[in-house]
């Protein structure tokens, strides 16, 4: 029985400097709660979001927490939202949302459907011309658009046309989007899904949009203090989301990213017992979904000189099953990545590591064009991921199956590292 308790000491010992699952799963649920409302900018959700991980991190036990600000300009929409289509309203954010640097509009249009299959632009124009269609809104699938955006851009600017905006049809569930939020078109531009806006002949719009010049965010940075001080590790994750559309809707972004959020902020609990050789540094970014703002802000300004990093480990929406991982890896940190494959080789915490290309999508991208080594960790195409930019975004679809594997992946990889 002596033998057994010891054991049993161990073991609860370990589990305690491992990772923290009844916290990680508290810091999400609190994060999507409706007090953040989205964690964006019209209702400070963001910043609100800041001071609470601030806190956290404090209670952490890490050594030092500071608040790095920084500005943006950022189009919210915080009032009405109403779209009717035919007599029948459309659900905002099931049914239609808007183009992040659409202005607001009010009144009842006619609709314009381009003919994407007989497409030519100078017959659309011609059309637009006419009489009956002046002051329409123009409807057109979203990547047909994209691939004639030369043509279709000519219908968001003032004096190119006589159209009163676009509907980008989008399929189910509708998304709503930040990234290029820093202006405010000429003409609105709504995201409708395709079934809502079949065969309608007018829409009727009310929606208002608010601009925020210089609007204030700030990264939260804590610090867990190593053996040693020439070099550190840095963990990352924006806490950020997508705000409001409308008064009453709130994108709750639960995977996105609260999940890497949490992941982030247990890892700092864990180093905090369990100190490390090297200082941590751990990096929760505001302003990723308005561009990567606050991770390009900290790049420019950094409290660390870049070359004293290690290997930086970029944790967005992990809050999903998919049993491969996917990660891109910046060139300099290929060397890594080599281990990385072997440690989950060995430890079977994923049936594989899928490498993509490095891209601008989310925060470690300005430390990768830097030349900073670092990975980028995101659970795609599993369970949650098809609610990803949308309402469906909650603690209540939220998978956690990711990230204890992460966790042991990212540990066991620093505590091997050379």
């Amino acid at each position: 029985m002596k033998k057994f308790l010891v054991l049993l000491l161990i073991f609860t010992a370990v589990q305690m400097g491992a990772q923290n699952e009844t916290h990680y799963t508290k810091i999400i649920k609190e994060l999507s709660s409706a007090k953040y409302q989205g964690r964006g900018y019209a209702k400070g959700g963001a910043n609100k979001a800041g001071k609470y991980l601030k806190k956290e991190y404090k209670e952490a036990g890490v050594d030092e927490v500071i608040l790095q600000p920084f500005t943006i300009d950022i189009n919210t929409f915080p009032g009405k939202m109403e779209m009717v289509a035919d007599g029948k309203k459309l659900r905002a954010g099931v049914d239609f949302s808007m183009r992040e640097y659409s202005p607001g509009v009010h009144g009842e249009f006619p609709v314009y459907f381009v003919d994407t299959l007989n497409f030519d632009a100078n017959k659309m124009f011609a059309d637009l011309a006419k009489p009956e269609n002046a002051n329409c809104m123009v409807v057109c699938e979203f990547w047909f658009t994209y691939k004639h955006g030369k043509d279709f851009s000519r219908l968001t600017k003032a004096g190119e046309c006589t159209n009163a905006g676009v509907i980008y049809t989008w399929t189910s569930p509708i998304k709503f989007y930040k990234a290029y939020g820093h202006r405010v078109a000429d003409k609105p531009i709504v995201w409708v899904t395709p079934e809502a806006i079949q065969g309608v002949k007018k829409v009727k719009l009310d929606v208002d949009n608010k601009f925020f010049k210089d609007y204030e965010l700030f990264n939260v940075i804590a610090k867990v203090e190593g053996a040693r001080h020439d070099s550190c590790y840095v963990f990352t994750a924006h806490y950020d989301h997508l705000g409001n559309l409308g008064k009453d809707i709130y994108y709750a972004g639960a995977n996105d990213n609260a999940s890497g959020t949490a992941a982030i902020v247990t890892l700092a609990e864990y180093y905090a017992k369990n100190r490390p050789q090297y200082d941590m540094y751990f990096l929760s970014f505001s302003g990723e979904d308005a561009n990567l703002r606050g991770s390009e802000f900290f790049a420019q300004h950094p409290i660390v000189p870049l070359e004293q990093i290690k290997y930086l480990f970029n944790i967005d929406m992990i809050g999903d099953n998919n049993p491969v991982q996917y990660c891109e890896v910046s060139d300099s940190g290929m060397r890594g990545y080599s281990l990385f494959e072997q440690i989950n080789a060995d430890k079977q915490y994923f049936q594989g590591l899928n490498r993509g290309d490095l891209a601008a999508n989310s925060d470690h991208y300005p430390f990768a064009k830097r030349g900073v080594p670092c990975i980028f960790l995101e659970n795609q195409e599993g369970d949650a991921f098809k609610d990803y930019h949308t309402i469906y975004d909650t603690f209540e679809t939220a998978v956690f199956t990711s990230y204890a594997p992460v966790f042991k992946l990212v540990t066991d990889f620093i505590a091997q590292y050379k």
